[in-house]
């Protein structure tokens, strides 16, 4: 029975985050079921052949050259009381203090057919294989669930390789959780110029076939056929000839924790701004969180690795003395659809509204570079303020060329509760490459109309 200062169940970002910071300074293991720990973001574009499939395998000599051990095990059963962890390998280890950072499982739904086979999710290494196997083997068709980020690229990804795919939507628009509907006309006019089939307003009720999925049935009665007969009998000879991909979000992967007293939430193990769960020495981290909006205080999803790095640092941090806190999730996040980079932060205009908040929009619209030069590419912007007190409480960016950097700045401002006439004040940079022309910037554009009397 080996006993660790440190014992982090989970290998993805949070796990490793961990294992670098504490590895050398404390006794630390990492367990860790799957082959590799993924890059996740990264398998799209695995899938569309840009990247071989081991570029998203991250080295296990991230964790060991941190001075961390690695055991490849699942955990079967914590005894919280003994601080004891068990694996399905039969081994035991004791520890002074858990992390518990096992992440986050596609969610699929139990609807009738969910078991029929070719059906997945999309978040491993093995809904990655299997897709790219089948696409080997002759895979004609793809529906696609869920028009979110990971969705929406995974759809050009898979039409890229020469597959007819559908992108299936309960939403009103692409995109819903980053971009409000005027800000997503754009990426829908260029999934579809793409050639994908969108279905927005609809939800898959029914799956059909016999061993392999062969029919989506939409509650709008439409349904979308594998095989190639044109009504709704399924023929006594299948062929395997279509995929349903499930990227409809991600639920806490806490299973394990069913029958113990760990405090879970709706959305995942609920702990405070110091990653501390409601048993003593016991923490969380990631994914398998429920935490709340830095802006609201209220309890919303963060599951990305951008909040997953960071709330795994306050922890290590704080294990090694000092005194952090997490402030909370503000969701920056990008995408890329088509020719578009595409980019959000704080709250959308739907969901600022749904809090509550009286609000005002602005926009502003440059270009990359001084207009003069070539290749210069339109930029679009929109800033979500509460009325009263001006302050920031959302952004949105749409442009031909990556806008991650400008996100990240109109992050900051949110979470240091700039207000729009502060962020007006910006005193910004400029070059005919890089920039619109010195007498303008995107973002105190915004700012100024923001200010505007309404």
């Amino acid at each position: 029975m080996e006993k660790y200062d440190v014992l982090v169940i989970g290998g993805g970002p949070a796990g490793v985050t961990l294992a670098k910071l504490l590895g050398k300074q404390k006794r630390v293991a990492i367990i860790r079921p799957e082959d590799y720990s993924m890059i996740y973001c990264a398998m799209p574009y695995a899938v569309e052949g840009i990247i071989d499939i081991e570029k998203t395998f991250k080295k296990d000599s991230i964790v060991t050259d941190a001075g961390a051990d690695l055991i490849r095990s699942s955990v079967s059963k914590v005894d919280f009381s003994k601080k004891e962890v068990y694996t399905e390998a039969g081994e035991i280890f004791t520890y002074d203090k858990l992390v518990i950072a096992t992440g986050a499982n596609p969610f699929i739904p139990n609807i009738p057919g969910a078991d029929l086979e070719g059906i997945t999710g999309f978040k491993t290494e093995k809904n990655m294989r299997l897709i790219m196997d089948n696409i080997n083997q002759g895979l004609e068709r793809a529906v696609v669930i869920g028009a979110g980020a990971i969705g929406i690229e995974l759809a050009l990804s898979l039409n890229q390789k020469g597959l007819t795919v559908d992108l299936v939507d309960m939403a009103t628009t692409l995109l819903p959780n980053l971009l409000d509907p005027e800000m997503s006309e754009l990426i829908y006019e260029e999934v579809i110029r793409q050639g994908i089939n969108v279905h927005l307003q609809a939800r898959v009720e029914e799956l059909k076939g016999k061993q392999y999925v062969q029919q989506v049935h939409l509650n709008n009665g439409q349904i979308i056929h594998f095989d190639s007969i044109e009504d709704c009998n399924i023929t006594n000879k299948e062929e395997f000839k279509g995929m349903v991909i499930f990227a409809t979000g991600m639920k806490a992967h806490v299973d394990l924790f069913a029958e113990t007293s760990l405090e879970v939430g709706k959305d995942g193990i609920i702990v405070n701004d110091k990653m501390e769960t409601n048993i003593e020495d016991v923490y969380a981290v990631g994914d398998c969180t429920e935490f709340y909006s830095g802006i609201t205080a209220r309890r919303v999803s963060g599951k990305l690795a951008t909040n997953a790095v960071p709330m795994a640092k306050v922890l290590g941090f704080n294990l090694l003395g000092q005194s952090r806190s997490y402030s909370g999730f503000y969701n920056g996040a990008a995408t890329k659809a088509g020719k578009y980079f595409v980019g959000g932060t704080g709250l959308s205009e739907r969901i600022a509204k749904d809090a509550g908040y009286d609000i005002v929009t602005a926009y502003s619209e440059v270009t990359s570079k001084f207009p003069i030069m070539p290749g210069a590419k339109k930029i679009h912007l929109k800033l979500i303020v509460e009325k009263a007190s001006k302050r920031l409480l959302g952004a949105q960016l749409l442009a031909e060329e990556p806008v991650t950097d400008k996100i990240d700045t109109l992050t900051l401002a949110i979470q240091n509760k700039f207000t729009v006439e502060q962020l007006s004040q910006l005193s910004y940079s400029s070059q005919p490459y890089q920039s619109y022309y010195p007498a303008a910037n995107l973002l105190v554009l915004a700012a100024e109309e923001a200010l505007k009397p309404k």
